[in-house]
């Protein structure tokens, strides 16, 4: 299992990086990305904190600890910028807090996201057609989300995906322990969303092969 949408407290999780590890390391998980919420006040620092504990952590740990962001409510027209300032300082995976329909995350928010190069627009609710097939030709992936309120949309998400070749990720968008769900618990929520086992086996194999450019230090296709 991975996991590449989390939170600690060095933005609004419950756990420090290293607890979060290893809940995660015992629920079974075999890479997990740290992406706190982030904006032009508080990126710096979250990336030079994390990077540096990780580097510590990773030595412990017998689990792939992977370094990112989730660029939250920034203006669309600043996003392109700051997902570059974030690969420049150190994040190996940028997310993108996409347009939820439980927050008011504003419009153009998916576009930007996609058009700036994330690696993985979150929770995107009812993104457009046209936004869709501009991520299957970028390679963004769009993630279906367990948590509660953001994956009210992940059936609309699955079938445009489908529909348009758009590549799919499954994350939890942990904030406490309970988040981190088991890998049944995944295959069930990607059932509800629409997924054929066929289809979730197809995504999970797409995040794996993610994960594995990610550790070679190339930037994800």
């Amino acid at each position: 299992m991975y996991d590449l949408h989390t939170h600690t407290t060095f933005s609004d999780g419950e756990l420090i990086p290293a607890e979060l590890i290893r809940r995660a390391q015992v629920a079974g998980y075999r890479a997990v990305a740290i992406t706190d919420h982030v904006d032009h006040t508080n990126i710096f620092w979250v990336l030079e904190g994390l990077l540096s504990g990780v580097a510590q952590l990773q030595l412990s740990f017998d689990i792939e600890i992977i370094v990112g962001v989730e660029l939250t409510h920034v203006p669309p027209p600043l996003i392109p910028e700051l997902i570059d300032v974030a690969r420049k300082n150190g994040a190996q995976v940028v997310v993108v807090h996409g347009e939820t329909i439980v927050e008011p995350v504003k419009e153009g928010t998916n576009l930007a996201a996609i058009e700036g190069g994330a690696d993985i627009l979150a929770h995107p609710g009812l993104i457009k057609e046209e936004e869709v097939r501009l991520a299957a030709r970028q390679g963004v992936f769009l993630e279906l989300s367990t948590r509660k309120g953001h994956s009210l949309t992940n059936g609309h998400v699955a079938s445009l995906a489908r529909q348009y070749g758009a590549p799919l990720i499954l994350n939890n968008d942990a904030h406490s322990p309970e988040d981190l769900i088991f890998v049944e618990k995944r295959r069930l929520i990607a059932q509800g969303a629409g997924l054929s086992e066929e289809e979730f086996l197809e995504m999970e194999a797409d995040t794996e092969r993610f994960i594995q450019r990610l550790s070679r230090g190339a930037r994800p296709l």
